[in-house]
């Protein structure tokens, strides 16, 4: 085993990689382009770092959110931007000959073809040739700077132009500006216009500086673009491009910490250490060598999407007032931050992903999001469900982000200020909190239907009050407010306060008012108490939040055993499931394989499905019903139908919301699962189906006792996917569960297929 001091050297440094040849390094297995074809502005990476400030690529499509972005069938780009994140985007730069075509003609469209035969991609890199320039385009980036490197033709004028004023992924950029600082340097700023989800316009700063002197800076009058010409006779340009959210000079700060020098090989090198150290936490041995790869894909995409806001120095924006303001994140007694602030997609489903991966594998970076989260409750007096830029979003519905915070403070990751974590979340369970609001419901307060969940025990469908807001589906939202309530309850448990266990603890049994006895499904009611006529259980998105009745009568993590009993018992609760299963897998347990085609007639009939987070906990349901085998059969099968296998066509097979499922897919793939989120004082895990014949997970040693848990599986074919015999430090476990605080312990878990 690693030595305690070696441990905590390896995750201080991040120094921790697989010894031997350096293409077995898990960040060379790393597909990129997985499911590009598919995906939307957030979802694709390159040249960035872990939940960098500053994630650059190319740009095929910039029209909207969905989409955009880059799309692998497009092969046309019209810039390397360098933000992509929930609702923001922002500064892109383009390269250019200027003698091509007339100036007015590139202000207009700078746009080039480019083959992927002469494209490389990878984790930290993106290298292209733009064929209407013959221009080779490399880029890297710390967390905050994006760095390039242009190889101009031999002949010709060199020009970067900056495309400030344009609609760029979910928004307008707008009242863009820049100004030359001097020969080599210019600095400047973009506005991010409102959009439905976030009403208020975000400030963008950044800071330009070049390694050859620039002897032209020429704004366009009709596009408010920018162009720069450079006139050295030397082919190859380097270009820093600094962002933050506060200030021009803070922007500089960033690039003068993180990136003084101009060595871009050195700055590409370690980025894919800085990620080869995070994926390193896990390896696999075993299985195909598409296996591996998609595995390691699959783990580079848990921790994505997400974006870093703050400074290197601590400051960030703060739009949940009535004015903006500049916030200082607390430092240490080295003058440094002690948690980043974070622009983030809803937790909405994380609890059966994110809280599990994170928590078992990096509880620092969870740890640091919680800090965060509890950061905008501070300033604004709500924990956000979504914050973009420094703002709620109220993107979803329900208050998502309280079993993300309850499971890391059950777990041990978070270990201070609880009653002050009580308060805020409870604040967002009550009256006036966030549970109030329904999707994107910026002004009111009745599209969350919490006085009717409150007084009636359910929210009605359809929604009695006049609200514009989105995903006002009264059945599903009940489901998902009786889960959170119980997992605010797990805590107030934990500090003893009795009323409010016994109080919150009633409410997660709401559930129970919308189970129709006749039908077997939960079902929605309307206001005054009616059950929905013509009721069917497949049909998509009418009382349920982009899901169906089939789909989500299962979402009662918090009471299997109640749901179950409501049906009839475990049996014949097993046996609907099992059913269930059987009739996703003709469609591969996905509705199509993007998110767009959910509201096919064909796919949005699939009784349960891993395309979209309301139903992907559903295999280790059987464990609670007492038939772990069924789990691990049918978790087994929808790896194998829905998130195995390396293509830009396919991959996620829907709405892969900043991580959530590339997290899925690895728990499955490892065999750890968390039903209940890890709300629960006993926080346990059931026992799934790896598919790797060992599997080692490097623990942390700030949060951890344990050194590692090493999983070894004994089977003598591929289709043994179910547990016979299961033993833990050598001791049998009979159950199919494993708490976790044994499992922090470090140990041995073997496990022999059948």
């Amino acid at each position: 085993m690693v030595g305690r001091l070696a441990l905590l050297v390896v995750f201080t440094l991040g120094l921790f990689e697989f010894t031997g040849n350096a293409k077995e390094r898990p960040v060379d297995k790393v597909y990129p382009l997985l499911d590009t074809e598919n995906s939307r502005w957030f979802f694709f990476s390159s040249a960035c770092r872990p939940f960098g400030m500053v994630n650059l690529s190319p740009d095929t499509e910039v029209n909207s959110d969905w989409g955009a972005g880059y799309r692998y069938r497009t092969e046309n780009i019209k810039g390397f931007s360098h933000i992509h994140a929930w609702q923001l985007s922002g500064i892109s730069v383009m390269p250019i000959c200027v003698d091509t075509d007339s100036l007015s003609d590139l202000f207009q469209d700078c746009s080039s073809d480019f083959s992927h035969n002469k494209e490389i991609v990878e984790p930290g890199y993106h290298g292209v040739e733009l064929s209407r320039y013959g221009i080779k385009a490399e880029l890297t980036s710390t967390c905050r700077v994006g760095f390039h490197q242009y190889t101009y033709p031999s002949s010709g004028s060199k020009g970067v132009l900056f495309s400030l004023n344009e609609i760029l992924g979910p928004c307008k950029n707008e009242q863009g500006m820049m100004r030359q600082v001097d020969e080599y340097t210019f600095c400047g700023h973009v506005i991010n216009g409102s959009t439905t989800r976030r009403p208020k316009p975000i400030k963008i700063y950044f800071y330009v500086s070049f390694d050859q002197p620039v002897n032209g800076l020429e704004r366009d009058e009709k596009t408010g673009n920018y162009l720069l010409k450079i006139n050295s006779t030397c082919c190859k340009l380097l270009m820093k491009v600094a962002i933050s959210y506060t200030s021009c000079e803070n922007a500089r700060c960033n690039m003068e910490t993180e990136l003084p020098g101009w060595n871009f090989k050195e700055v590409v090198k370690d980025s894919q250490n800085e990620w080869n150290s995070l994926l390193s936490r896990i390896e696999v041995k075993g299985g195909t060598d598409t296996a591996q790869r998609r595995f390691y894909t699959d783990l580079w995409h848990a921790l994505q999407g997400r974006r870093i806001i703050s400074d290197c120095l601590g400051t960030y924006p703060d739009y949940t007032g009535a004015t903006f303001r500049i916030g200082q994140i607390p430092l240490s007694a080295e003058n440094k931050p002690l948690f980043n602030h974070y622009n983030s997609d809803a937790f909405w489903g994380a609890q059966f992903s994110l809280n599990a991966l994170w928590g078992l594998v990096y509880p620092d970076i969870y740890q640091d999001f919680v800090y965060s989260l509890m950061q905008y409750y501070r300033d604004g007096g709500m924990v956000p469900r979504g914050p973009a830029g420094g703002n709620y979003t109220f993107v979803m519905t329900g208050a998502s982000s309280t079993p993300f915070i309850v499971s890391a403070i059950q777990k041990g990751i978070v270990k201070d200020d609880w009653p002050f974590i009580y308060e805020a979340l409870k604040k967002n369970h009550m009256p006036g909190g966030i549970m109030e609001r329904g999707g994107y419901e910026h002004n009111t307060t009745l599209g969350g239907g919490l006085k009717y969940y409150i007084s009636k025990g359910y929210v009605p469908y359809p929604n009695p009050d006049k609200s514009r807001a989105f995903h006002q589906d009264g059945a599903g939202m009940t489901l998902e407010y009786a889960y959170q309530d119980y997992a605010l309850a797990q805590l107030a448990l934990r500090l003893g306060i009795q009323n409010d266990y016994d109080y919150f603890m009633s409410r997660s049994h709401n559930y129970r008012n919308l189970f129709d006895e006749k039908s077997g499904w939960i079902r929605p009611k309307d206001v005054l108490g009616r059950w929905r006529e013509d009721f069917d259980p497949y049909e998509y998105k009418h009382g349920f939040v982009e899901s169906n009745s089939a789909q989500m009568t299962w979402f009662v993590p918090q009471d299997i055993e109640g749901l179950a009993h409501l049906m009839g018992g475990v049996d014949r609760a097993a046996e609907r499931l099992d059913k269930q299963f059987k009739e996703a897998s003709k469609l591969n347990f996905t509705s199509g394989t993007s998110h767009s085609v959910e509201l096919h007639p064909e796919y949005q009939r699939i009784p349960i499905n891993y395309g979209n987070q309301p139903s992907i906990q559903t295999a280790f349901v059987f464990h609670k019903l007492g038939r772990p085998d069924l789990s691990q059969y049918w978790s087994s099968e929808v790896v194998k139908k829905a998130f195995s296998g390396l293509s830009p066509s396919t991959g996620y097979n829907g709405d892969e919301d900043q991580g959530i499922m590339g997290a899925l897919a690895v728990l499955m793939k490892i065999g750890l699962f968390q039903l209940d989120g890890g709300v629960s004082d006993l926080c346990e895990y059931q026992i799934g189906s790896p598919i790797f014949k060992n599997i080692r997970i490097l623990l942390h040693p700030d949060y951890y006792l344990g050194d590692e848990i090493s999983i070894k599986i004994s089977r003598k074919t591929p289709e043994e996917v179910s547990v016979k015999k299961m033993r833990w430090n050598g001791k049998e476990v009979l159950n199919g569960f494993l708490p976790h605080e044994e499992l922090v312990s470090g140990g041995e878990l073997l496990l022999e297929m059948q």
